[in-house]
């Protein structure tokens, strides 16, 4: 049960953020000393920050099917005065010409796009074609901030990597996992066939690491085997939409992906991009480390296969 009471007093510091990336690490930071509602409002300020900028609060709420009070409460909680304050913040970066956020363009040109025959199957390709476009341009955008070294050595040092996507993170975790152990790492995937999802994550131990794929909807089952991998000692790497995913929470390390959404239907191109930048990218630290071992043989027969064999 979160304290009501340190949920709504201010941060320790005193100290506010001057842009939006300040914002979302002060939310990080802050985000166990906030209610769930508040942290559905500090989710939906991150994402859809000129929505925050550019209307009243009430405006926003309905957008966001969020309670104004949660705006209010999430913004005093994180140190503002206010709803203002924080609006105030995020409007000043509109006074500059950058270019709209990943969540902004694919809501008006993927997500939000209107089809005016939705009978017609080439109209309905063409849309999801330009939304998938977006979701891959913001993707190589961000490809230097995300921590994909970091990844890749975590997969590289686990005695066994568990791959976990329920529903539509499914396919995503079917095929890493199938391409994890192309390129000689031993992966298993995690279905939850015949109900034994748990007995299934039990053979996770110290020495593993469960890779974690989710978005929302987050699946409870997703959830529930990553707190039972982290009691049982286990690394985590989550592969979600936000920082402030459920399934982020206590991970040691995050990759944050977003695909596009048409109709209510989330692509999986940036996702699978994803995974198959860690199944690559694996098979090559592991060549870099066999030449800096001495090993100047030629390429393992993992890499030759990986380069002849689809993947």
């Amino acid at each position: 049960m979160v304290d009501m009471t340190a949920a709504t007093a201010p941060p320790s510091s005193t100290a506010l953020p001057t842009g939006l990336d300040g914002l979302r690490e002060l939310i990080e930071r802050e985000s166990e000393r906030l209610t769930p509602r508040m942290r559905d409002a500090a989710r939906y300020a991150i994402e859809h920050p000129n929505d925050i900028a550019l209307n009243p609060v009430a405006t926003v709420a309905e957008m966001a099917d969020i309670a104004p009070a949660a705006f209010i409460r999430m913004a005093k909680a994180l140190g503002f005065g206010g709803y203002s304050e924080l609006q105030r913040l995020l409007r000043e970066p509109l006074q500059h010409a950058t270019k709209p956020t990943f969540r902004e363009r694919i809501r008006h040109y993927g997500g939000e796009q209107t089809l005016e025959h939705p009978d017609d199957p080439a109209e309905v390709l063409r849309a999801f074609s330009r939304a998938n476009i977006v979701s891959l341009e913001h993707l190589q955008d961000d490809a230097a901030s995300l921590p994909l070294a970091e990844a890749i050595t975590l997969i590289e040092n686990a005695r066994i990597v568990h791959v976990l996507g329920l529903r539509r993170s499914y396919a995503v975790a079917a095929y890493l996992a199938y391409a994890l152990n192309r390129v000689g790492r031993p992966a298993v995937q995690i279905t939850g066939l015949g109900g034994a999802i748990a007995e299934q994550a039990s053979t996770a131990g110290p020495d593993d690491l469960l890779i974690a794929i989710s978005f929302p909807p987050y699946a409870a089952d997703t959830l529930q085997v990553c707190e039972q991998v982290r009691a049982a000692g286990a690394k985590r790497l989550a592969i979600t939409d936000a920082f402030l995913s459920p399934v982020a929470r206590d991970a040691d390390l995050v990759l944050e992906v977003n695909d596009a959404k048409l109709l209510g239907f989330r692509s999986l191109t940036s996702a699978m991009s994803l995974a198959q930048t860690l199944a690559v990218g694996l098979a090559f630290s592991k060549r870099k480390n066999r030449k800096q071992r001495g090993k100047h043989a030629g390429p393992p027969s993992f890499i030759t296969d990986l380069l002849e064999v689809d993947c």
